[in-house]
């Protein structure tokens, strides 16, 4: 009789979604007094990189320092930061009735009516607080236009990147945003399990996308699956899909990543498995897969560089005849990336990078193998950086017999 895999298989969507029960009821959402200790962080910042004035766009990085859910577009929407810790906002008069009831942080809101021009608005702000000749630093997530827009209206005005400060907030966690994290993983984690478990032959990636889906909804997040990646054979090779994807077969390879969005927060989980019976060479690129994931663990440290623990998983893969760059078969990508608000934010796991390990830092661990013309294998897990070193979200994957450790 054929060997199968452990938890993969044998149910149905319809019995795996009745398992599943809402895991958000004790989340705790950012409050006020975090969104102000930030604000206070940036301008700490600011004064260290000599920047008297900062940009913050809508998306992710004003949503981080203002708790203001606002989507970037053609029009300007964003925020004033000055280093005695002034804030404003700057908004279209249309828009301002419904900016009111998004933002959090509270601060002047200054409109610009669809005629003007909301970067001569932005001059004004400045001229009033004797800013006028000044070093911006502008959010490094801004269109180009909006750079262009400000710089030609306020030529006195040195330009820079933002970067240093918004990342320099970001990049280490609160208390209360590793557990918005790891509360997001355990919801993923569970959709992976019954993943797995509704796999037959002829199932179409088309509808383990919308399993997944439904399943995360079903786990209390309404927004579903943040994003989907389903991959069988060897479609697996390519790290982030094909353009048309196979269905699956017996003893076929099986890669599914996915994530959803929690208070804002991000998971983001892989896992590789065979529906079936393995091939020998994929148990043995599986279980150098595994060891190579525990080598990254073990050698993110407190102080250690991002570029060093992107060596130690090369490292590995060389010792094992596999490339030691980023050249096929091997890793042909970083090792891993920062995870908060974006799915892919500082810090990265990518040699060369000097940016050291410190506590509160959210990575993943993910240093795929892929072996062309066959297959992929893909373990991603993500670690947060305590004053002790690396501690796991979720458990990684245990054996390729049992890959799911029931």
């Amino acid at each position: 009789m054929t060997k199968k895999t452990i938890g993969v298989g044998g149910s149905t969507a319809a019995v795996e979604l009745e398992k599943i029960v809402d895991m958000t009821q004790n989340v705790k959402p950012i409050t006020i007094d975090e969104y102000q200790s930030r604000i206070q962080k940036a301008v700490l910042l600011m004064k260290e990189h000599s920047v008297e004035v900062m940009y913050l766009n809508a998306g992710t990085n004003l949503y981080y320092f203002t708790g203001t859910q606002w989507n970037p577009s053609e029009r300007m929407v964003g925020s004033l930061l000055f280093d005695d810790g002034t804030l404003v906002y700057i908004v279209p008069k249309f828009e301002e009735g419904t900016f009111k009831k998004y933002s959090q942080v509270a601060a002047d809101i200054y409109c610009w009516e669809e005629h003007e021009s909301s970067y001569m608005l932005v001059n004004e702000l400045l001229a009033k607080k004797n800013k006028s000749s000044v070093n911006i630093a502008i959010d490094e997530s801004a269109a180009y236009f909006l750079v262009d827009g400000i710089l030609k209206a306020n030529p006195s005005c040195s330009i820079q990147t933002a970067q240093q400060i918004t990342a320099g907030c970001r990049m280490q966690k609160s208390v209360n945003e590793l557990a918005i994290i790891k509360q997001a993983k355990e919801i993923t984690m569970v959709v992976q399990k019954a993943t797995a478990k509704i796999l037959r032959p002829g199932i179409s990636v088309d509808e383990v996308v919308h399993f997944i889906n439904e399943a995360h909804k079903k786990a209390g997040i309404t927004s579903g699956s943040y994003f989907c990646i389903v991959l069988f054979s060897d479609d697996t090779q390519y790290p982030h899909g094909v353009a048309v994807p196979q269905t699956l077969k017996e003893n076929d390879a099986v890669i599914v990543d996915t994530g959803c969005r929690l208070e804002g927060y991000l998971s983001d989980i892989t896992r590789s498995y065979v529906y079936g019976t393995p091939s020998e060479e994929y148990e043995t690129i599986w279980n150098l897969e595994k060891a190579t994931q525990l080598a990254v663990f073990e050698a993110a440290k407190i102080g250690v560089t991002c570029g060093l623990v992107d060596n130690a998983a090369r490292k590995i893969l060389a010792n094992a005849g596999l490339s030691s760059d980023y050249s096929l078969p091997g890793l042909p990508h970083r090792v891993g990336h920062g995870t908060g608000l974006d799915i892919h934010e500082y810090p990265y796991l990518v040699r060369g990078s000097e940016i050291q390990l410190l506590e509160g830092m959210v990575v993943s661990n993910e240093p795929m193998i892929c072996i062309p013309g066959k297959f992929g294998i893909r373990h991603e897990d993500h670690f947060y950086m305590t004053k002790n070193g690396p501690e796991w979200f979720t458990v990684p994957m245990e054996s390729i017999e049992n890959p799911f450790g029931y």
